[in-house]
């Protein structure tokens, strides 16, 4: 599973950790999810993002053919091992409402206990 190639990064990610440095030296003190948010601003501003878009969509075709070589190398087994996990984490909220109804059936036991007790 480790040996799984990393999805590339974003054209905005490569920018980011490019740019992460200038932006703690012009703003000293921010936290990090604050030097994140002025990132972002700074992105959203620039126009001309052609070069970062370019080196994502290196680092995609380069993802691509390592992907590629892991499948047909057998890493595709081991890659699908994490699936059922996915769906193990979707089954785990799927009771939750099982539990829903067993708590309205033990309230509506409950019910007629009281209305028992109400009668004598």
């Amino acid at each position: 599973m480790t040996d799984k190639p990393k999805r590339p990064m974003s054209a905005y990610m490569i920018w980011l950790n490019s740019a992460r440095e200038q932006i703690k030296s012009e703003n000293p003190g921010l936290k990090v999810t604050e030097i994140a948010k002025k990132g972002g601003e700074i992105w959203r501003g620039m126009k001309d993002k052609s070069e970062w878009e370019e080196k994502a969509a290196e680092a995609k075709e380069q993802y691509t053919k390592d992907l590629e070589s892991y499948n047909a190398n057998g890493g595709g087994g081991e890659g699908g091992g994490k699936k059922p996990q996915k769906r193990g984490k979707k089954g785990k909220k799927a009771p939750a409402p099982k539990a829903k109804k067993k708590k309205e059936e033990s309230e509506d036991e409950d019910g007629g206990e009281e209305e028992d007790e109400e009668s004598e």
